[in-house]
């Protein structure tokens, strides 16, 4: 009696300790978890804290007078409309007469005001003769100020705006010729040289055409080249050979496909530089493995029954693969492949290889017209020295950040809405 007794007790503490272990164990695992989330929520109150300032533009509300002297309806394209601008400014501060200071004066515009005043003169050719009110960009000092990301209270030498300047501002606010409005100009404009002008239209086309060019050719790709290794190839020495080299492809670094790309589309085939069509092809090859990992995994959970019962009704393999066990295995292959054009969507590397990493302006309309797409222009405004660009570069990655949200949660969705439990 007394040696069971012993036994128990042992048995007892042993238990015990194996639950105080246990408890330990989740502590550690809700603790990582806790960390994790404290991270990702610095890390997100980072990127939005200094973003959010980017989808507002101080604006100046300038009275343009469009002289019949100085444009026509000839002379519409050509016409000067930056001085327009600077006889505006003129007119409000008269006794600004020293070169210095008309040119500090014109500085507080941005030059896109001149652009702006020609559309506007093309659209409407009635505006000659007139004296139009126009809200103009502000140039990017202003507008750093007006967001308070500028100190005022420092010497002169240590801000980029003049006491001058200043006091010119002040004239405008207390006028109501400076306010801060929604940024449409980041939303429907390409990169600019002048971050206030700046917009990420060019970046996310050129990630649109790219990513057509690689979901059209890299899904019928890996589709088909899982549907063969699992259905219909035999299982030799070759087959094993293929499935490892598919495996080790998808932990390769994606600079290295990006040199590839460079050796085999630009060099050998001599396909045009920084274009979505050679970007295409890089990303297909990058993402193929991918997808053919993910669609055998789904061709794998289709049960054999399924197949035998095609199989027992008479039924050829080929039918039995496509009428039975393909649109089963689909939700899988959908999923896989939006996971690989979501890992598509956020590379950098092998597009700046061929290219890609070159100061574009013109939104493209093609799949061979020269572009960047929005991970390069993140990166490109990332190495800006102006100070306007860390908004800029904060903000393009909240939408990259949408975009990849968005494709995940379509990837979640699908599979929980299609998949079906065995």
């Amino acid at each position: 009696m007394e040696k069971n007794q012993r036994t128990i007790d042992i048995v007892k503490r042993g238990l015990n300790k194996r639950y105080r272990s246990e408890k330990r164990f989740k502590i550690y695992g809700l603790s990582a978890i806790l960390v994790s989330i404290i991270f990702l929520a610095l890390l997100f109150i980072s990127i939005i804290g200094t973003g959010y300032s980017a989808f507002f533009r101080t604006v100046v509300k300038l009275d343009i007078t469009f002289d019949p002297e100085s444009i026509s309806k000839e002379t519409l394209s050509t016409a000067n409309y930056s001085g327009l601008v600077k006889k505006s400014l003129r007119g409000l501060f008269p006794n600004v007469e020293d070169r210095r200071e008309k040119r500090q004066l014109y500085g507080l515009v941005s030059s896109g005001a001149a652009f702006q005043l020609r559309r506007l003169a093309m659209a409407d050719p009635g505006v000659i003769g007139k004296t139009v009110s126009v809200w103009v960009p502000a140039n990017d000092d202003v507008d750093m100020l007006m967001k308070g990301q500028m100190e005022r209270n420092v010497p002169q030498s240590e801000r980029r705006l003049t006491d001058k300047q200043l006091t010119w501002i002040d004239k405008l606010s207390g006028e109501d010729r400076l306010e801060k409005r929604f940024n449409t100009a980041f939303f429907t404009g390409g990169d600019s040289r002048e971050p206030e002008l700046a917009g990420i239209w060019g970046a996310v086309m050129g990630s649109f055409y790219t990513l057509v060019v690689t979901l059209l050719l890299s899904f019928p790709i890996g589709v088909s080249a899982a549907v063969y290794l699992e259905e219909f190839a035999p299982k030799n020495k070759w087959t094993d050979l293929i499935e490892v080299n598919i495996n080790n492809l998808a932990a390769v670094p994606s600079i290295v496909f990006g040199l590839l790309g460079l050796a085999v589309f630009l060099n050998f085939f001599g396909l045009p530089r920084s274009t979505p069509l050679v970007g295409g092809l890089v990303l297909t090859l990058m993402t193929l493995p991918t997808i053919i990992i993910a669609s055998r995994a789904s061709l794998k959970s289709v049960p054999p029954s399924i197949r035998d019962a095609a199989l027992g009704i008479g039924a050829s393999k080929t039918q039995m693969v496509s009428h039975h066990v393909l649109p089963l295995a689909m939700p899988g292959m959908m999923t896989g492949t939006i996971i690989g054009m979501a890992q598509a969507l956020g590379e950098t590397a092998p597009l700046l290889m061929i290219g890609m990493v070159a100061f574009i302006v013109d939104v493209p309309h093609g799949f061979t017209d020269p572009a960047t797409v929005l991970p390069v222009q993140i990166y490109l405004w990332a190495d800006s020295p102006e100070r306007a660009f860390t908004a800029l570069t904060s903000a393009a990655i909240m939408v990259l950040l949408a975009f990849l949200i968005f494709m995940n949660s379509a990837a979640v969705l699908l599979r929980k809405k299609f998949e079906r439990r065995w």
